[in-house]
Parts: C-alpha cells; structure tokens; sequence
C-alpha cells in the first residue's frame, strides 16, 4: 500500500490473516440533538457535525499468496508442473510465454496441502519491466520457498539458472534469501541428460541439491514433493518461531480533549471566533429558524464565546466567523 504523491512511499504491507493497518484518520463523531436536551429545552435543534476526516490517495498493489512459488525461464515446464502435482490447469504449450498470469493450484501430498502459484517465464531484464517478469514477480515475495525450473533441454542450463537467479536478486535481494529448490526438467529427453547432469554437478559443487525431474513422465515428481513438504514445514516452523518474539503493539489509550475557552480574533475586519465544539454546532444550525438561532445564542453565551466578543470590542454589523460559518452580529 502506497502513498501516492510527489514521491511515493509505502505505508504497509499486509501479509497476515487479520492484520490491518490505519492510513487516514475520521474525524470525531459529532453530538446529536438528544445530547442537548435539557430541563430548560426539552426539544433542542442543535447538534455537531463530526469533524472532518484525513483523505489520501493511495495505490494498492495486490501479492497473491502463496506457499510455493514455480519460477524459470519461458518454456522450462512451469505450467506443467503445476498441471501434474494439482488441480489447477493452465495453459500449456511449446512456446515460450504460454503463461499471460499467475495460476494458483492446490497441491495436496502425504495427507499435507500447500498453494502453488506458477508465473510468467522470467527473462533478461523482467525486474524492468521486460517480457511479463515486473507485473507478476511481486506475487512471489509472498511465497515461503521457491521451485527454480531449469529446462535440461536447452544448450546452457547453467547460463539459464543463473540469469534467472540475477533478476530475482535486481528484483529484491529477500528472494534470494528464500529456500530454493532446484529441478533440471525434461530429462526424458536424450540430449538433456548429459547437460542435466553437468549442472547438477556445477550446483553441488555449491551446496545446492538438484532433482532431475521429468514432469511429462512424472519421473523424480514424487521425490521432488517430499522435498517441497519438509522444506515448506522447516521455514513455516523458523518463522513461528520469530513471530513468538515479536511484542504485540501497545493499545492506544484514547482520552477525550480538554475543551478550553473561546478565544477571538480580528481578521480584515472579521472576528474569528475559536472555540472547539463550537464549530461543528455552527456548521450544523440554521439561522433561519428562530428557534435553533436563540438556541445557538444560548450555547454561545455558556461557552463564553458571546463574551470574549464582547471583550474584543465587536458592534451591531460586524461580522463574526466561527469555523465554517459566518453571520452579522446583531
């Protein structure tokens, strides 16, 4: 949620059930006529506006959540995953960016369940806005782990995982710092088992596992999902744990205002009148009727406005202004 104005800022970013956050205050309520009654005016035609409230203009960007996000190059197998491990059924075609929106699917394995949200094939220079990668690679910030798929196919895997890797890194550092599981597609095809096995070996040499998967023949799928379950329990578990030292925010204690005397002042011949309260009743009356004018007037002088007046020197003619509304002083 932003701030729109000459420079945006963010004001919140909701991600938990039930968190909410205030970003424009309304005014207070104001009194109504019955608050008024008295044994002197059993039928009062005054009341209180409720004070104006703040007004902002804000951009809302929309995350969807997700337990697990699906990334990759276009054409790496994404959509066909998450096609054979859920329900869900995106398009899926041989040709690069099949993909125009993100899909969520429900996957349910070994009696736990988790979503999955696949998104459009990131290419060189998504995190500027390149291919589909800018509109849909905030939908992955809100995801706990990460499914990086590498089409074994192609002539360099490698080139491939690492460019990936790089936009997500120029996109924001904390994808990065999410646990990725990495699975070489395709290798039902003869040509990507030698090259499979050559990044396989590569990322091991960094401490990075790897599933030679075919998603076509579901070889590795089932080996890949236990992954994808304890990894899922393991950062879940992590974050709970963090959540438990985090201090619940202080409850706001809310004391109602002191109301202090009328103050005036002579502005190009005007007598502004400050009295806290009083303007709202003011912004409310109708001079017009009789009634609600004596009314107002009797208000006023229990408020000390008629005297502060008074004091300021004001005359018959002169005209009074007490926040929104003016009249003649009579």
């Amino acid at each position: 949620m932003w701030e729109e104005g000459s420079q945006s800022r963010l004001l919140a970013d909701l991600e938990a059930l039930g968190q909410y956050v205030v970003v424009a205050r309304g005014g207070n309520g104001g009194r109504g006529n019955a608050r008024f009654t008295s044994s002197t005016n059993q039928y009062p035609r005054l009341a209180e506006a409720g004070e104006r409230g703040e007004g902002k203009t804000l951009r809302l960007e929309l995350k969807l959540l997700a337990d697990v996000g699906i990334i990759g190059a276009p054409n790496a197998g994404k959509s066909s995953l998450l096609a054979a491990v859920s329900k869900a059924r995106p398009k899926v075609a041989d040709y690069p960016f099949t993909t125009l929106e993100p899909h969520l699917g429900v996957v349910e394995w070994r009696r736990k369940s988790f979503v999955m949200v696949d998104i459009p094939g990131l290419i060189e220079g998504a995190h500027m806005g390149a291919g589909l990668g800018i509109e849909f690679l905030r939908h992955i910030e809100r995801t706990d782990v990460l499914v990086h798929v590498v089409d074994g196919a192609v002539e360099d895997p490698q080139e491939t995982y690492r460019q990936i890797n790089l936009e997500l890194g120029q996109h924001s550092s904390e994808l990065l710092d999410k646990p990725q599981i990495v699975i070489i597609n395709k290798i039902d095809v003869p040509r990507a088992i030698e090259w499979s096995r050559t990044l396989q070996a590569e990322l091991k040499k960094d401490g990075i596992e790897t599933h030679l998967v075919s998603v076509a023949t579901r070889d590795g799928v089932e080996s890949l999902l236990d992954t994808v379950v304890n990894t899922l329990h393991a950062t879940r578990h992590e974050r709970d744990v963090q959540w438990e030292h985090v201090k619940a925010q202080e409850v706001p204690v809310l004391r109602p205002r002191p109301q202090t005397g009328a103050q005036v002042s002579v502005r190009d011949g005007i007598y502004v009148v400050d009295a806290p309260g009083s303007d709202r009743i003011a912004a409310m009356v109708d001079l017009g009727d009789w009634d609600a004018k004596m009314q107002f007037h009797d208000h006023l002088r229990r408020r000390g406005v008629l005297s502060a007046l008074e004091q300021a020197g004001i005359s018959t003619g002169d005209t009074v202004r007490l926040g929104v509304k003016e009249w003649e002083w009579e």
